[in-house]
């Protein structure tokens, strides 16, 4: 789910008090007074509007919930039902309306072939070295999908080992996250369907490419794996199906532990660690190279987390508990009998402390050695080399740092252009290691580095089809309702002036502390090229300034993030690097519940939303999906005071009728089993009945989960239709 100084936020909590439902009797949201089978709904404050596109016929009713003393109103509850034959033939229809209209747009088929060249490329990942085999992911040209490849030495013959463009004649079987085993003979990967997060695990012997025949039911959570020193198994996080007791919105917490050794029925894998019982967690297992512990991480939501321990030639089979309940966020990996932990705990820009293992509950002992600084969020920290990686944010651009054990820094590592960067994929003892760096105009490039010495050797370019250099990209800075200082990217033709004629895309996101900093997009470059420019706001919730910058933006203080994204918005129209009749937002999502709520709130600043797999009734997200495991993020509405921030924006319960909202194209997925697609579908709905404004289509992929289907002409289909989507309605 992703995008000044902490000083600022701390007296800007809980802004969103004085949003909360006023006690009018007719609220945005409250029911029609009778059912209907229209394309219309309404009351008193809300009257029908006679729909100004023949859209497909969607009835109403007069659902009402009454939470916390106030009355809302629930017209299309009906769709949230997508198992119904009657939601099956409603969204069929939309989506037949939606193709019709876009087929007919005379940029799509120009976009479609320029996206076709952008995309079909050939793009390579990392590689990691296991045993004497380096293994990579890479994209080759003509191909769909990623390939999994491996060699025998660093010069060794190119293999595959796991190809998906030949699992499946329609595409829809997909690999998900994969670990190789430490002496890389074998690979545990997840096979995932509709690339949905629900996914499998199987095991294929590298040697042979041969599949072994254990399938691990239930591996949702288990994008990688724990595997022991001797190869011999592995350590997973197992979820049961959905039954009885296991409903599909508690189901995240009866996660567990298990351990797999090769060779075994999964169905008998030994419990290591039991389930939570609280949906709001995951859970997560880690091994440490010389097998000596065994780490569990239960993480409570993005916000905090839990961490507990064996130490199996100490204290065999004993669990320890290293941090559990102080509200903080723990990272900890170990190495040569100590834990390295990454921690904000006394400090929102996070520190990292060295603790020695027999003395790890004596807090008091532990060695902080990379302290906190102001100027600096630290993101990411990992051993390698005998050297910890350390990857930094600073004013929004990734840097990566190498130091000692001891924490005093060796070098930092010079990067061809600031932007963004990989920490070190490494081995533990071992001082080859690699990573990746791009910018918004450089594409990602692999480098090669020595970890003892800092050398560095350019190893891998990728090479798009664009002369990045037409363009020019510049941090600028507006300022939000309570003052606050938001950043955001502006991406340009460099020869054309700012004089307002030029259409913008402005791209958000705000939540789970996802930074977003910059890297290079080729979806930016089709749409400079039609003349725009191209914006990235780095919204509160994210990590770009530490976990003061999240928790502004999270929760009671959710606001924050819609009035940053608004801010930007306006500069963008102040600065004449647009007009709001030229102006296209887009997000995905959480980053869709930012768009839903953005338009609901400033219809008058925008002429275009994009908005995929959104959040957008956030009353019942939490009913549906992975929603509960979001609510530390959110809040619920079964609380009262998270009801009332909730409430207060909404998007689904903030359509008013009468309203001219931007022209709106809604994105979802039909096996999308993260974010449900009953937000947009009862969003699409509610905007068709009320809005006085554009056209609100609804696009529903087939075959797809959260990130959409995994093929690359799926993507060029998805993005030729938003852009020739936009670009025909700002010509308006």
């Amino acid at each position: 789910m992703a995008l000044g100084t902490a000083a600022l936020l701390l007296v800007t909590a809980c802004a969103t008090a004085s949003r909360a439902p006023q006690s009018s009797p007719t609220p945005p949201g409250v029911a029609p007074s009778a059912s209907a089978t229209s394309a219309s709904a309404g009351n008193a404050a809300n009257p029908p509007v006679s729909p100004r596109y023949a859209y497909p016929p969607t009835r109403t009713t007069d659902t009402v919930d009454v939470l916390h003393g106030v009355r809302v109103a629930d017209p299309y509850r009906w769709l949230e039902d997508g198992s119904s034959e009657e939601v099956r033939r409603w969204a069929q229809a939309q989506n037949a309306f939606t193709r019709a209209w876009l087929d007919r747009l005379p940029e799509r088929e120009p976009l479609r072939k320029r996206f076709r060249e952008l995309y079909d490329i050939e793009r390579v990942g990392p590689p990691v070295r296991r045993g004497q085999r380096y293994f990579w992911k890479q994209k080759d040209v003509g191909r769909e999908k990623d390939v999994l490849y491996f060699r025998l030495g660093k010069h060794g013959e190119k293999r595959v080992l796991l190809d998906p463009n030949t699992w499946s004649a329609d595409g829809s079987v997909s690999l998900g996250g994969h670990s190789v085993s430490h002496d890389g003979k074998l690979v545990a990967y997840q096979v995932k369907k509709n690339n949905s997060d629900e996914a499998v695990l199987e095991i294929v012997e590298v040697p042979s490419g041969k599949k072994r025949p254990e399938v691990i039911e239930g591996a949702k959570y288990t994008s990688a794996v724990a595997w022991n020193p001797e190869s011999t198994g592995f350590y997973y996080v197992r979820v049961p199906p959905v039954g009885g007791a296991v409903t599909v919105a508690e189901r995240p917490g009866f996660a567990e532990v298990r351990f797999h050794r090769l060779g075994d029925d999964p169905a008998k894998d030994a419990l290591v660690r039991e389930a939570t019982h609280d949906p709001k967690t995951f859970q997560a297992v880690d091994m440490s190279r010389d097998g000596r512990f065994v780490l569990v991480t239960v993480e409570h939501g993005w916000t905090s987390s839990d961490v507990y321990f064996q130490d199996r030639v100490k204290k065999p089979g004993v669990w320890q508990t290293l941090v559990a309940g102080t509200g903080d966020r723990y990272d900890v990996s170990a190495y040569g009998g100590r834990l390295y932990m990454l921690t904000n705990r006394g400090a929102p820009h996070f520190r990292v402390y060295r603790v020695d293992a027999e003395r790890a509950s004596d807090q008091a002992a532990w060695s902080e050695i990379v302290p906190e600084r102001a100027d600096t969020t630290i993101d990411i920290v990992n051993v390698v080399g005998r050297r910890l990686s350390v990857l930094t944010i600073r004013d929004v651009v990734q840097r990566l740092e190498v130091r000692e054990l001891d924490g005093k820094l060796a070098y930092e590592v010079t990067l061809p252009e600031p932007g963004s960067v990989s920490p070190l994929y490494g081995e533990e003892d071992e001082d080859e290691a690699y990573f990746r760096n791009e910018s918004f105009a450089q594409p990602p490039e692999i480098h090669e580095i020595s970890v003892r010495s800092g050398k560095t050797t350019l190893v891998y370019e990728t090479h798009v089809p664009v002369d990045a250099s037409r363009y020019v990209s510049e941090q600028r800075f507006a300022t939000s309702k309570d003052g606050t200082r938001v950043p955001y990217f502006l991406l340009r033709d460099r020869s054309r002036p700012l004089d307002g004629t030029a259409p913008a895309l402005l791209y958000g996101y705000g939540g789970f502390s996802v930074s977003l900093t910059p890297t290079f997009s080729s979806t930016a470059f089709p749409w400079l090229e039609h003349g725009g420019v191209f914006a990235i706001a780095t919204l509160r919730g994210g990590a770009e300034y530490g976990e003061a910058w999240h928790q502004a933006g999270m929760r009671h203080n959710k606001q924050h993030v819609f009035d940053d994204f608004i801010a930007v918005a306006e500069a963008l129209v102040a600065e004449k690097a647009t007009r709001a009749d030229r102006l296209v937002i887009r997000g995905d999502s959480n980053g869709g519940l930012l768009v839903g709520a953005a338009l609901t709130e400033r219809p008058d600043l925008f002429k275009v939303a994009l908005c995929g797999v959104p959040l957008l009734d956030m009353l019942r997200y939490h009913l549906f999906g992975s929603g509960k495991t979001w609510i530390e993020e959110y809040g619920s509405a079964d609380d009262p005071e998270d009801f009332r921030a909730l409430y207060a924006y909404s998007p689904y319960h903030h359509v008013s009728a009468g309203v001219a909202y931007p022209s709106v194209l809604l994105f979802s997925a039909d096996s999308d089993d993260r974010v449900d697609p009953l937000h947009a579908r009862k969003f699409a709905a509610m905007l068709q009945a009320r809005s006085a404004g554009g056209p609100v289509l609804l696009r529903i992929q087939e075959h797809a989960g959260h990130g959409g289907a995994d093929k690359i002409q799926a993507l060029v289909d998805e993005r030729a239709d938003a852009y020739a989507f936009a670009l025909a309605e700002v010509a308006h």
